[in-house]
This record gives structure tokens, sequence and C-alpha cells, in this order.
């Protein structure tokens, strides 16, 4: 299903669009980095909204350039910064925050706003998503391609099992079990659950721990909590899918992949972000539905994605321009077909009740499931130097999965080398 990005001009976007120049004899340009970390052709639907978007603005320029995942575009802006060749915006991890503020790379869009009207756009996205983009009570990162982590089940296997098609699993107990079911019934064909390990499993033990009740850092990005107690319970029960239930394969998941595997029906369950959602649905030869994460104490996933950024070393001209673009890139009504072409959430309840989304989730209603989560959210793990403290995690959960090590003693070591990296940053 593809939806047309073409909708009635908005009366601002009107006004605006009648007050500029037919034709602009030097336009402000502007260049945005931006990642994509999900299935589908989202740079022809990121070209075509800036098609329209300059359509509009004729005064302002917009090239828009695919930078690979979140961890090459990073690592682009920040080069691009110091060679002295900075884009004006770019599209960043959220968790990305602390790094950006700490190398004074950022500038807070409370500081550009010049109007009641902004700012009341400001304060128009859903306080879940904005977790991650505030420090201090300023405001850096705009939501634009955000996420949760959802289950999504193949009907057609839970029904060869002797399950209901219709019920996921609501808790890990029910989830280890259906796994086991599915898993069994098909002979060893197919696979119950799989939980990506790769490209960012540090977001996936983030929803254990917190679905165990556990949060696992500061809310000032100077401490983590890799190690209690209620962490190390929720990788045990990680591991327990492979070596006590075998519903699991053993060893690491890719994360590429999953999507893939799950398509092709390898596996009967994933656990993958809502990103995904419209490309599943093009995909799947079969029923499936999606579900929020199963729980153990409470339910809960950490948001994900991406925020607009606007880099420092820009003029005020190109700030402003900067800012037109975001506002006109997170219009609800935008903000809602992004959501339908992608799965991704619509970043504000406005863009909830636009026809065009509301129409949407009455249809399909797992388009809703991302939003409705949120109740159940957490802010994604983001610290000070976080490159570092994430890859200490990440490697403690692959060395866990592949049996190198117990998890309470990959966790310990995971939590002395984020504890020195941070050390410096204790307040």
């Amino acid at each position: 299903m593809r939806t047309r990005l073409s909708f009635p001009l908005t009366a601002l976007a009107a006004a605006v669009l009648s007050a500029s120049p037919a034709l602009a004899d030097d336009p402000v340009e502007l260049t945005m980095y931006y990642p994509i970390a999900v299935g589908g052709a989202l740079t022809d639907v990121i070209d075509e909204l800036v098609d329209e978007f300059q359509a509009e603005h004729p005064d302002i320029s917009v090239e828009a350039i695919y930078a690979g995942n979140y961890d090459d575009t990073r690592v682009r802006a920040m080069s691009a910064i110091e060679a002295g060749d900075a884009p004006q915006l770019s599209v960043l991890f959220s968790i990305d925050l602390y790094e950006l503020l700490e190398q004074d790379a950022i500038v807070a869009f409370d500081d550009l706003l010049e109007s009641d009207e902004e700012r009341e756009w400001l304060d128009s996205f859903y306080p879940g998503l904005m977790e991650n983009g505030q420090v201090d009570g300023q405001t850096y990162g705009i939501p634009f391609q955000r996420s949760t982590i959802v289950l999504y089940w193949n009907k057609d296997a839970f029904e060869a099992a002797g399950l209901d098609p219709e019920t996921p699993p609501e808790t890990w107990e029910e989830m280890a079990e259906m796994a086991a079911a599915v898993r069994e019934a098909s002979g060893g064909d197919q696979w119950g659950v799989m939980v990506p390990s790769t490209g960012y499993p540090y977001w996936m033990f983030q929803a254990f721990a917190f679905q165990n009740g556990h949060r696992l850092m500061s809310d000032d990005g100077t401490e983590v909590y890799f190690d209690d107690p209620a962490a190390v319970e929720a990788l045990e029960y990680w591991v327990s899918l492979t070596q006590e239930h075998e519903a699991m394969p053993d060893g690491t998941i890719e994360w590429g992949t999953l999507r893939q595997n799950f398509i092709e029906q390898s596996t009967a369950m994933m656990w993958h972000t809502t990103g995904n959602l419209t490309a599943v649905r093009n995909e799947a030869d079969f029923d499936f539905g999606v579900a929020m994460l199963p729980m153990n104490t409470q339910r809960g996933s950490p948001t994900g994605g991406g925020n607009f950024y606007i880099f420092n070393d820009t003029t005020e001209e190109e700030q402003r321009a900067a800012v037109t673009f975001i506002r006109w890139m997170t219009d609800p009504e935008r903000a809602a077909a992004w959501s339908i072409e992608t799965g991704y959430m619509g970043v504000s309840p406005d863009a909830y009740e636009t026809e065009l989304l509301r129409d949407y989730v009455e249809t399909f209603a797992p388009a809703a499931v991302a939003r409705d989560q949120l109740e159940h959210g957490t802010a994604e793990l983001s610290t000070y130097q976080g490159g570092r403290v994430r890859r200490a995690l990440d490697n403690a959960v692959q060395a866990a999965l592949t049996g190198q090590m117990a998890p309470a003693e990959a966790l310990a070591q995971a939590q002395r080398e984020a504890d020195g990296v941070l050390r410096r940053y204790a307040r």
C-alpha cells in the first residue's frame, strides 16, 4: 500500500506560499543528513517530501542526503562539522543528545522560536517522545522518525500450533510457552520467537529490564545501573528463551535480516521497531498481528528513533529556514502520511486526529499499537559518552546470548566499563 504524500495547504502554509516570491533569486540553502534503519524505500519518501516543501517554499532549498544508519549519520555529521563544512540540520538518534551537547554542536529550539504559535508547536508533541530531546528545560531535538519496540506475530503459525491466533502473549511466561509450542508444532522448522541482538541490542535489553521494573540510567545521563538484580534477571530470561525453552536460535540474531526472517516465516514472533510495520504489511503473505511487548512486573518499551537537530555553526537566516522546514515536516497531516508510509509513529496527538491517519487506524489497527504503548514507555538509554556506554552493554548482552559469559558476570563487566567512562561526569 502506498499513500500519496500530497495535501491541501494549511492556512499557515498557504499564507507563507502566497507571501513568497514565485521565483526566489537567492534561496536559503540547507543541507540535511538523515539515516534509515528499517525496510522500505524511504529515501524516495524523503525526496518526495522535500520536493513538496520546496514547491511551497521556493525561497528555501533543501539538499537531503542519505547518510547510512544512525551511527553512520552521526559520524558523517560530526566529521563535516570538524571540517568546517557543517550541514544546517540533521536527523540523528534521539539518544545522541548528550554527546552533541558536550561538543557544543546543536542549538536549543527555544532560542530560535519567535512567536506564541511556534512555542505552541514545540508543546504539541507527545511528552514521551520529548524525553530524549530535552535537557534542563531546553528542547534540542524535535521528534521525527520515532518508534517503540512492538511484538509481531504470525497468526497462521499460532493457529497451526493450537494457539488462539488472535491472542498474543501478555507476559514473559506466556511468550516462552507460546514460542515453545510453535517450535514443537512445526517439528523444528519454525522458531517461536526472535529478538535481535545485533544493531541495537542495548535497546532490546532495555525493554526487558524495564518490563522487570528497572530503569537502566539516571535522568541526567551520568550514571547507569546495568548490574542491578532486576537487570540480571531480565537478561537471564532472554537467554532462557534459547537455553531453557529452545524457542529461539542460539547465538546472535541480526537486526537487519530479522524482518525478512519473519516474512519468510522462519519465526512466528519477532520483537522489532514499529518503523518496519508498513514494510511487513506490504510483504507478508500471511495474517499477522502487532501487539505491545509482553510484561513481567509491568508493561513497557523504550522509545527510539531519530530527532531533528539544528547545528550551531549556522547563520540566523539558515536557522530560521531550518525551523520552517522542520515545522513543515512535523505538521500533523505530514506526520500522519509519514506514519502510514513507514510505520513510524505520528509524533503528535494531532497527527492521529487527522482524517488520513484516523481512517488508516480504523482499517489497520496495528498502526496504533506503538502510540498506545507510549503510555508504558520510557526514555531510551542515553548518557554522556553514549556510544562507549552502549557498546559495553551491547557486548555484555551478546556475550550472555552466545554463552561466553553468565548474565550476571557480563552485566557486572559492562557496569565497570560504563562507570569508568562516566566517572568524570558524576555530579
